[in-house]
């Protein structure tokens, strides 16, 4: 805004109307241009924020190290929670002093089912307008059809409370829920068994595709009810299982592993999808987040 005044100044002293339009119109592009969000372009629009999980190689510590990291990475929103012991107001404020917002906040499946009202509670101190579960508890490598019913039902009760609240509350799927079922899959199951007005979905791309689903087609097949979206990558030849673990090298750069992207977010973009996230698990996530916002801003679809 400095530059943009300056220009103003000097079209105001050589005393022309049409020098002081110019400076005026140009100094709004400068601004602009200052305010392009990280990752968006000709066909990506976001909005796009970080997953804070990213950056805990680049610190595991230091929680204002990190929000500066994110900072410095172009992000202005964050999906996270207040760091173990720090009160949200704290925490808030150190996010409000950078000009950063948190959007959305995280839950575990044991507080969503024995307490609800407290994770309620927290995602309002925070400001949180979401919040998402990223894991359902199951016996490693078999997760079955009475897990996926009855988290739906935890799913459906806690929902409710969010609803109420003015949260939309989503389930981040993780891979295991992607073995056959039916005529589809357990993640049909959940969201056939799920209410719509009181439960939303988060598709992660990286766990979608590592789990065997093609997440492209899984979008278009529950549109309405995806409401964010981790954008991460897949290494190209990765190992397709049911487990919901992967090596952390297994995570790449955006536009670098073997996810379609422009039919991704084409189809998230028909679905409305509300919110994107960058998340990067590998160790050299703060190299590498750099990469996917460049390919993001240069993608066409």
């Amino acid at each position: 805004m400095l530059k943009s005044k300056l220009v103003f100044i000097y079209a105001q002293r050589m005393k022309s109307p049409l020098c002081v339009i110019a400076a005026i119109i140009g100094g709004t592009l400068v601004a602009n241009a200052a305010e392009k969000a990280a990752g968006t372009g000709p066909s990506f629009k976001g909005p796009l924020g970080l997953q804070m999980y990213s950056l805990r190689f680049h610190t595991a510590t230091n929680a204002l190290a990190r929000i500066d990291k994110a900072r410095e990475l172009g992000f202005r929103e964050i999906e996270g929670g207040a760091p173990r012991g720090m009160p949200a107001p704290e925490f808030l404020k150190m996010l409000e002093q950078r000009g950063m917002k948190l959007v959305s906040t995280g839950s575990d499946y044991a507080r969503l089912k024995n307490d609800p009202d407290s994770v309620v509670a927290q995602a309002k101190a925070l400001g949180a307008k979401y919040v998402m579960c990223s894991w359902i508890p199951h016996d490693k490598g078999r997760f079955l059809e009475k897990n996926a019913r009855e988290a739906a039902q935890v799913f459906n009760a806690a929902g409710e409370k969010f609803r109420n609240a003015g949260i939309t509350f989503t389930y981040h799927c993780h891979g295991y829920e992607f073995q056959p079922h039916g005529d589809g899959t357990l993640f049909d199951l959940i969201v056939q068994e799920t209410k719509p007005e009181f439960v939303s979905f988060e598709i992660d791309v990286f766990w979608a595709a590592q789990g065997g689903a093609d997440p492209a087609k899984l979008i278009r097949k529950h549109s309405s009810r995806f409401k964010l979206m981790h954008v991460k990558d897949l290494r190209k030849g990765a190992a397709v299982n049911s487990t919901g673990a992967a090596p952390d090298e297994d995570s790449v750069a955006v536009g670098e592993g073997q996810i379609d992207w422009p039919a991704v977010l084409k189809a998230a973009h028909a679905a409305d999808i509300e919110y994107y996230f960058i998340e990067d698990e590998a160790k050299n996530a703060v190299e590498q987040i750099p990469q996917s916002l460049r390919y993001l801003e240069s993608l066409r679809f």
